[in-house]
C-alpha cells in the first residue's frame, strides 16, 4: 500500500518553481547541501532511496504542476487528460465548474499566460530537477557504475528514466513537428542542478539524452526487483524507450521497438488486458466482474501505475474526480469526460470495448469506474493511477511492424490483442499497406481511449484532428498536426526568467 513518500531529501523537488533562476535556487535552511549529499552517499547509497519514492509521489501528489487550490494541477493523469481532450477523442460534456473547459476548447495553447501551460512545464521539470540532484549526488550524468554497486546502479538506472520520462512528455507538449532537423529548437537540456538558465537545444539532442538515459536505464536496471509498480523497472524503461524511438521515427528506430515490444510482449510477465477486465459488465444493477473498472494496480497487465489510498487524501484533484461518474467531483455533476461520438460510432456493436461507453451519452461508465458504482460516491479517492499497461505495446508492436512494412507480423501482433475484444477478428488476415495501418490506429484510438496515449500517437503520425461531432464549442474542424492549437507554447514565466529564450 502507498505511504506519502516525502523524505528529507526530497524537500528541495517539491518547493521550487519552474527552469529558469527561480526554479534553480536552493534554500539553505530546509536542505543538506550538494557536497554533503555526496559524502553522505558514498558511504550509504540507499539513503537516496527516499528521494527517488519521491519522484514517484510528484506523479499524482496536487500541485506538483506549481499551483495550489486548483483541481487540474495532479502530475501525470492531469496531462493525461490534457492530451486526450487535445485529440478531440475525448470531449467535455460542459463547462459548470471549469476545469478542463478551456482546454476542451483549444485556447490554453493560444495562451502562453495560462496556468494550464505553466503546469505541465513546471511538473515535467520538477521531475527533471529531482532526477538531476539524484544523479549528481552519484557523481553526475557521465558516471560509470561498476556493475558490483548494484544499490547505485539501480537508483541511478530510476533516475535517468524518470529524467527522461519527463523530457519525452516535454518533447511532445511544447514541440509543433515533434522530432525535427538540427534547427529546431524546443527546449532547455539540462543535466545537472545548473546555477544558470540554459538556452533551447534542438530536439535531436533532446532526444539523444532521452534515449541514452532509458538504454542506460535498461542496463542498470537488470535485476533490480521493485517493490511496488509505482517504481521504474528495466521494462518502464523499456516501455517509454519504445515510445521515444517511435517518436524519432527511423527505420533502425522501429526495428528496436520490434525488439524491444516483442521483450516486453514475452518475458515481462504482464499479460494483455482480459476480456472481462476490459469493461465492466452489469447484471440486475449488479457489477459481475469486479476485475474491470482500471482501477487496480494489481491488475496483471498493468506494468506502471500507482495505488491509492484513503491516507493520501485525494479527492477533487485526481483523475476519478474529472473520469467518473461514481466518485464525489465533476464528472457525477456536469463536467463528464465523454468519448467522441464519431468514435463510438466506428466500434463494432460485437466489441467488448463498445460496452464501456453509456450508448447514449456516451459517459465511460464502465472503462472507469469505482468498484462500489454509487453516483457520487468514491470519497475520498482510493482508485488506483495507470500509466502504462502491456496492451499499449502490442499496439506499438504492430505500429512499427507496419512501418517496417512487416505486414504479417503487425497482423498476428494485432490480433492477439483483437482476439479478445471481438467475437470475430479474422478480417485483420485481410490487411496490408495503408489499410492495415489504418486499423491500427484506429484501434489504438479505442484501446487506449481515456490514458492520455493517444495524443502521443498523433504527434508521432502528423495526424491531423477533426473536432468531434458532439464537442460542445467545436464541431467538425480540421486542426493541422503541427497547429499551434494541438501543441503548449513556452509559458511566460519561463520566458521572463530565462533571457536566452523569447517568444
Amino acid at each position: 500500500m502507498k505511504r506519502n513518500y516525502f523524505y528529507i531529501f526530497t524537500v528541495a523537488l517539491f518547493v521550487l518553481s519552474a527552469c529558469s533562476k527561480d526554479f534553480l535556487e536552493k534554500s539553505p535552511t530546509d536542505t543538506i547541501s550538494e557536497e554533503d549529499l555526496g559524502k553522505a552517499v558514498e558511504q550509504d547509497p540507499e539513503l537516496l532511496n527516499g528521494s527517488v519514492l519521491g519522484l514517484y509521489s510528484t506523479m499524482f501528489e496536487p500541485g506538483t504542476g506549481g499551483t495550489s487550490g486548483v483541481d487540474d494541477d495532479f502530475g501525470q493523469k492531469g496531462q493525461d487528460i490534457n492530451m486526450d481532450l487535445l485529440t478531440s477523442d475525448a470531449v467535455i460534456e460542459g463547462t459548470d465548474w471549469g476545469w478542463y473547459g478551456a482546454m476542451g476548447q483549444y485556447t490554453p495553447t493560444l495562451d502562453f499566460t495560462t496556468n494550464n501551460v505553466y503546469v505541465p512545464w513546471r511538473y515535467y521539470y520538477r521531475i527533471i530537477f529531482g532526477a538531476n540532484t539524484i544523479i549528481d549526488a552519484l557523481g553526475g550524468t557521465d558516471v560509470e557504475i561498476p556493475e558490483d554497486e548494484t544499490s547505485k546502479r539501480y537508483i541511478m538506472g530510476q533516475s535517468k528514466a524518470m529524467r527522461a520520462y519527463a523530457y519525452f512528455y516535454l518533447s511532445q507538449l511544447f514541440s509543433r513537428k515533434g522530432y525535427g532537423s538540427d534547427g529546431d529548437l524546443i527546449l532547455p537540456l539540462y543535466t545537472k542542478v545548473e546555477k544558470a538558465n540554459l538556452p533551447l537545444s534542438t530536439s535531436k539532442e533532446v532526444y539523444d539524452l532521452i534515449v541514452s538515459d532509458l538504454k542506460q536505464a535498461i542496463v542498470y536496471l537488470e535485476g533490480f526487483e521493485r517493490t511496488s509498480k509505482s517504481q521504474v523497472n528495466k521494462y518502464v524503461a523499456k516501455g517509454l524507450l519504445s515510445y521515444a524511438l517511435m517518436a524519432r521515427g527511423t527505420q533502425a528506430d522501429w526495428q528496436e521497438v520490434v525488439t524491444l515490444t516483442n521483450d516486453i510482449i514475452s518475458n515481462s510477465g504482464h499479460p494483455l488486458t482480459t476480456k472481462s477486465q476490459t469493461t465492466g459488465i452489469v447484471t440486475n444493477g449488479v457489477l459481475t466482474n469486479p476485475e474491470s473498472g482500471f482501477n487496480n494496480v494489481a491488475t496483471p497487465s498493468w506494468i506502471w501505475g500507482t495505488d491509492l489510498t484513503i491516507e493520501n487524501g485525494l479527492l477533487f484533484d485526481t483523475f476519478w474526480a474529472h473520469m467518473d461518474y461514481y466518485t464525489y467531483g465533476y464528472a457525477s455533476s456536469g463536467d463528464a469526460k465523454l468519448i467522441s461520438k464519431d468514435l463510438y460510432d466506428l466500434i463494432p456493436a460485437t466489441d467488448i470495448r463498445k460496452r464501456q461507453f453509456h450508448a447514449t451519452r456516451l459517459y465511460p461508465l464502465n472503462k472507469f469506474f469505482d468498484p462500489a458504482r454509487v453516483w457520487d460516491g468514491q470519497n475520498p479517492v482510493t482508485c488506483d493511477y495507470l500509466y502504462m499497461r502491456a496492451d499499449e505495446f502490442y499496439l506499438l508492436n504492430a505500429e512499427a511492424n507496419a512501418n517496417l512494412s512487416q505486414d504479417a507480423a503487425a497482423r498476428s501482433t494485432l490480433k492477439r490483442l483483437l482476439d479478445l475484444r471481438l467475437d470475430d477478428a479474422t478480417y485483420i488476415n485481410t490487411l496490408s499497406g495503408q489499410a492495415l495501418k489504418d486499423e491500427i490506429y484506429l484501434q489504438t484510438r479505442i484501446e487506449l481511449w481515456g490514458e492520455g496515449k493517444i495524443y502521443l500517437y498523433n504527434k508521432r503520425n502528423k495526424k491531423s484532428i477533426t473536432t468531434a461531432s458532439n464537442h460542445y464549442s467545436t464541431k467538425g474542424e480540421v486542426i493541422p498536426y503541427d497547429a499551434q492549437k494541438l501543441t503548449f507554447p513556452i509559458p511566460q514565466a519561463e520566458i521572463l526568467n530565462n533571457p536566452f529564450i523569447t517568444r
